[in-house]
């Protein structure tokens, strides 16, 4: 009696905790747009704002506008993004596993004397991971050769005193000037940066560090760059990741949707629907495929390139 008594009230104290956090937050972000209120009434505060309105200038070479093939890698960088997440989080909290992969010695995943044998959640994380690095090479090849990087990388110092005026806009829930279409806000370019060239070479580097029969190549670097480091690091990215995705996709839309949308998905910088209905669409894509994504069709996609079983 008294151990299903101290579970039992564990479990209470657990959701009493889970129950007192989305007040806590709703109290925590009045008091933070009460703040950036304040400081933007006070004199100092609008000094500062006339200094730096939010955008830092983008040399005179940098493109106006989005190419059609950005469109796509967007698109298709959201539909694996969505589902690195997802089977990056079942590989954690999986205990077991409805099926396992295996290959033999062959390919880039092989170790020596024996074959490979990894979860189906593993394998479905790591196929979704070679398509979205494709994805991301492609793109890096795209932005440099066209002049789109100008748009993502801070060419000057005063990217960071913008950023937190735009910061200080969003906080006060008097959103920065959105022109994106030309120039995004520094705020932006800072967390764009971050994700292109930090958070993702950062999920790549120690994702192959992790990964099954390449770890055991590795073992030359364990001092320099320990397994537990890699594992340590490739978790809060992918929470980065999410979080990233949430207050994206919120800005995105409390900050302009159908013009946003369009320079998005239908690149152009109207306010017309079209952006928004291929948006739509794309989001029926990745709920279809959410559903999709059963034990049992992985199990017949897997089958194909090595062997499933229990």
């Amino acid at each position: 009696m008294a151990l299903s008594e101290t579970i039992s009230g564990f479990r209470s104290s657990r959701w009493f905790a889970l129950v007192w956090i989305v007040p806590s937050a709703l109290v925590v972000l009045f008091l933070l747009v009460l703040a950036a209120r304040g400081i933007r009434a006070s004199d100092g505060g609008q000094s500062f704002l006339t200094a730096f309105p939010g955008a830092s200038a983008l040399p005179s070479f940098a493109p106006v506008g989005f190419p059609a093939w950005l469109a796509w890698q967007h698109g298709l960088n959201a539909f694996f993004l969505l589902f690195i997440i997802r089977s990056g989080w079942l590989v954690r909290t999986t205990k077991r596993p409805d099926a396992y992969w295996t290959r033999n010695n062959s390919g880039l995943i092989r170790t020596p004397g024996k074959p490979v044998r990894i979860s189906l959640n593993l394998w479905m994380h790591i196929s979704i991971d070679t398509l979205w690095l494709l994805n991301g090479i492609l793109f890096y090849v795209l932005i440099f050769s066209t002049g789109q990087w100008t748009r993502i990388i801070p060419t000057r110092w005063d990217v960071f005193p913008n950023a937190v005026s735009a910061a200080l806009q969003y906080a006060s829930l008097n959103w920065p000037v959105e022109s994106g279409w030309v120039n995004y806000n520094s705020l932006q370019v800072l967390s764009y940066f971050l994700v292109v060239f930090i958070a993702a070479p950062l999920a790549l580097i120690t994702g192959i560090r992790m990964s099954p029969g390449l770890a055991a190549r590795f073992t030359p670097i364990d001092r320099i760059f320990p397994l537990p480091v890699a594992r340590a690091i490739h978790f809060p990215v992918m929470i980065f990741f999410a979080a990233f995705t949430v207050v994206h996709v919120t800005l995105v839309l409390a900050t302009g949707a159908i013009n946003n949308l369009n320079h998005m998905y239908a690149v152009n910088n109207g306010y017309g629907w079209g952006g928004f209905w291929i948006f739509a669409a794309s989001i029926v894509i990745m709920v279809a495929a959410w559903i999709a994504a059963k034990p049992i069709v992985l199990r017949a996609i897997a089958g194909n390139f090595g062997r499933v079983g229990r």
